[in-house]
């Protein structure tokens, strides 16, 4: 093991244990490439990185690409494997705003991803191996499989995502239990594909149930997907991300907050999400030592996030437009959640066709058809409606988020028209 890696896991300490044997190995080369070169970064003469200037110390580019972007020629050089340090300050600084009980709260600073997905595999790699268990909902994203299951190996256990209208903490809590030391708890809210958060009353039972399992001995990674942050619709839903409350639980629990501009910032095209960690107990040399890890990561896969759009979102933040903008594409989706609300109590007649599964928040929902097989209602779907949907573990999920207001009546009503086609 290379001695930087052996250094980062001594600096660990009780950490380490959450650790896959991959991601004990992983380490950040202060003294390579980078290390050199951020010791002669203020040489009057710096022959050392990887990139091209012109004799006035601009950045060397095409004019054909920096006419289209109004940035100025830096957005074209490196920004470093942790991210650029001014966005990672306003990302965690946005993070306390978005989340009040984390005010006080000792985390790490965000390291940025390339987006929402590669944070997942960062944590994966850092995490899952076949010697721990990765314990998600039934009602999953189902890129989940390949990130964990196939990219690392890691097994997964399925648990009851409801059960009476509400999320299944019990079945959760019995999953926990199961045999392996090593757990990985994903949690997603506003889930995807059924566009649930859980209300004030799960959140306070998950969190109940993860201090149980904990203090029984398991060890227990829980990543937070929060890709859909801030989109929750109704009163009475836990409207903070679930990192504050998991990242002083226990010293048997490490919380992995997953998060981006995808989703939040309707930006789903730059590419620039984050991964932040925090646990009870943490020293601020331990809280490093992971942002170290997790930037060795980076590098060895990515290098770095593409500059342009961790300039984008550091510009989009600091514009004095930018929270009513986003209040502004909220509206739009809170307005088209009330419209399937209530074409599904104008139209009761649906609910022999179509069972909606429990819903207040996100991009989607999904509904059960009855008695018909979800596939062949979704082909019926195209090829005598003209109507794309997607089909999740034996469910239809409907994205809303892609579909005009003036479209969402017809869209129900040709989902019960379908059923009824198949019945018939």
């Amino acid at each position: 093991m290379n001695e930087l890696a052996k250094n980062l896991n001594d600096t660990l300490g009780p950490a380490l244990k959450f650790f896959s044997a991959r991601g004990r190995r992983i380490y950040f080369p202060y003294g390579g490439i980078l290390g050199q070169g951020a010791e002669a970064k203020k040489c009057a003469v710096n022959a050392t990185i990887g990139m091209a200037f012109e004799d006035d110390g601009s950045a060397l580019v095409l004019p054909s690409f920096a006419k289209r972007i109004s940035l100025d020629k830096s957005a074209f050089l490196y920004a470093g494997s942790f991210g650029m340090p001014a966005l990672r300050e306003a990302w965690r600084t946005k993070m306390i705003e978005k989340n009040p009980s984390l005010a006080g709260k000792t985390f790490s600073n965000p390291v940025v991803t390339n987006a929402l997905t590669h944070a997942l595999r960062v944590a994966a790699e850092l995490f899952a191996d076949e010697e721990s268990e990765v314990v998600v909902p039934d009602l999953f994203w189902d890129n989940y499989e390949l990130l964990f299951k196939e990219a690392v190996g890691a097994p997964m256990r399925f648990f009851n995502t409801f059960s009476g209208g509400a999320f299944d903490t019990a079945a959760m809590k019995e999953a926990l239990a199961a045999p392996g030391a090593r757990k990985i708890l994903i949690l997603n809210f506003p889930n995807n594909p059924t566009g649930y958060t859980a209300s004030i009353e799960d959140a306070r039972r998950i969190v109940a149930a993860v201090k149980d399992a904990a203090d029984s001995g398991k060890e227990i990674v829980v990543i937070l997907d929060d890709a859909y942050f801030g989109l929750v619709y109704e009163e009475g839903i836990h409207g903070e991300s679930l990192f504050a409350e998991f990242s002083d639980l226990s010293e048997n629990v490490l919380a992995v907050k997953c998060d981006g501009t995808t989703k939040e910032d309707y930006a789903w095209g730059i590419r620039v999400g984050f991964i932040t960690f925090a646990m009870k107990g943490a020293t601020p040399e331990m809280l490093k030592a992971l942002e170290s890890k997790a930037a060795g990561d980076v590098r060895s896969s990515i290098s770095n996030v593409n500059s342009v759009g961790q300039r984008l979102a550091l510009a989009a933040f600091a514009d004095p437009a930018y929270e009513s903008e986003k209040r502004g594409k909220y509206e739009v989706l809170k307005a088209r959640y009330d419209i399937i609300r209530k074409v599904l109590a104008e139209h009761p007649e649906y609910g022999e066709a179509f069972e909606p599964m429990p819903f207040n928040s996100g991009y989607f929902m999904c509904v059960k058809p009855k008695g018909i097989d979800a596939e062949a209602v979704r082909r019926r779907l195209i090829e005598h409606y003209s109507t794309g949907t997607i089909v999740l573990s034996g469910l239809l999920r409907i994205a809303f988020s892609a579909v005009s207001s003036s479209s969402i009546p017809s869209l129900f009503g040709n989902v019960a028209a379908a059923v009824n086609d198949l019945r018939a």
